[in-house]
């Protein structure tokens, strides 16, 4: 028994370990803000009367978790996830924002809305160097529909992995808030 885990958590590491940038697309946006996924398109919002439905979404991010009673500190990579659930209707993510432990904005993701066609997903990465966001990091989410939609799934995915041993945990987002002139 001890042998088969050995050889699966090995095989996991060494395939964590073949993947590279550009196997994986890494970054939704150019450290100018510029899209680099090509299925994402850059829009102007019109008219606000023709929102139906939108959301604003709490994701709980970890930069970091404790062991050992607080005395030791395992650093984490973060990818958020946005999944547009609907067969047939776009969705409309105006933005995404990073905040740290005490509140503060540390990144903005998105410098225009962009659309998410049907059932397609993008993503956002933060690094394992990058601790500014603490223990207590957060995502807000927001996004629009002109028309009835089902809504999207929006989720953090955190992961760390040295030597044979690795550590990886979903964060579902949570809404606070309701947009349009219908209930979601």
């Amino acid at each position: 028994m001890k042998l088969s885990l050995y050889f699966y958590s090995t095989l996991a590491i060494i395939i964590l370990a073949s993947c590279t940038s550009r196997e994986i697309p890494q970054k939704s946006q150019s450290d100018s803000g510029q899209l680099t996924q090509p299925h994402l398109k850059v829009v102007t919002l019109a008219d606000k009367s023709k929102i139906a439905m939108g959301q604003t979404i709490y994701v709980p991010v970890y930069s970091h978790i404790y062991y050992e009673n607080q005395k030791e500190v395992l650093y984490l990579s973060a990818t958020l996830s946005i999944r547009n659930t609907d067969l047939s209707n776009p969705i409309i993510i105006t933005s995404v924002r990073y905040y740290n432990t005490e509140g503060k904005l540390i990144k903005q993701y998105l410098e225009r809305p962009v659309e998410l066609s049907p059932l397609a997903s993008m993503d956002f990465i933060v690094e394992r160097t990058d601790t500014s966001g603490g223990s207590g990091a957060n995502f807000i989410v927001e996004w629009i529909a002109e028309k009835d939609v089902s809504k999207p799934v929006v989720e953090a995915v955190m992961i760390s992995a040295a030597s044979n041993q690795g550590i990886s945990f979903v964060s579902p987002g949570r809404i606070i808030k309701n947009h349009g002139n219908r209930s979601p």
